[in-house]
């Protein structure tokens, strides 16, 4: 079974990118403005909610898209640890939504330590309920998966077979499909997590 949600293109590029934020700090840790900004858009031409983006979602460009994560970036600021915990996510992404009153969308987390079975099975629902998926990884032992390190990005699709899931993320305006156990399963006790949206 194989399950893609829908996205944007800004031009050429698949969502948007942080290497084109006008700072060095965005550039650098700009993942978590990058991963709300892409959600907002997500919502607004996908769900049609109002008032979450604020400009013209019909008629998308780089230096809107450009313009709208600086904005972001008063909610979900880089620091010097990173965005490291996905309550932090949360609660930025959360007082961003309050005030530009946008209602009905919930967030929950399941903590990178929770059993891999339990990432399956929150990937699967949300996905399935129409919903991507914004995934913290931190450190991690698989030198292949480097991108990913201390790194915020979405998921917006799955495909299951016999032996494992395979998921769409998506960050740096492209798509790598990956296997889940081998994101989650970092080798590492520190681990990021998932946030969970609803809409009411």
């Amino acid at each position: 079974m194989k399950r893609e949600l829908g996205h944007f293109m800004i031009g050429n590029s698949y969502g948007g990118n942080q290497d084109w934020f006008r700072t060095y700090m965005m550039r650098l840790g700009g993942c978590g403005a990058e991963t709300a900004c892409d959600s907002s858009l997500y919502f607004a031409i996908h769900k049609g909610v109002a008032g979450i983006y604020p400009f013209d979602h019909t008629n998308l460009s780089r230096d809107d898209y450009v313009e709208f994560a600086h904005v972001m970036e008063k909610y979900l600021k880089p620091r010097m640890s990173g965005i490291n915990k996905a309550e932090i996510y949360v609660e930025g992404y959360q007082n961003y939504l309050n005030d530009r009153d946008v209602t009905g969308i919930s967030m929950d987390i399941l903590d990178g330590n929770e059993p891999y079975e339990a990432a399956v099975a929150a990937v699967r629902k949300q996905i399935d309920a129409g919903y991507p998926v914004p995934t913290l990884v931190l450190n991690h032992k698989d030198k292949d998966l480097k991108d990913y390190v201390w790194h915020w990005f979405l998921i917006n699709g799955y495909e299951e077979t016999e032996e494992t899931l395979m998921v769409k993320t998506v960050t740096y305006s492209w798509y790598r499909w990956l296997d889940l156990r081998r994101l989650w399963e970092s080798g590492y006790s520190s681990k990021g997590g998932l946030v969970l949206y609803d809409l009411k």
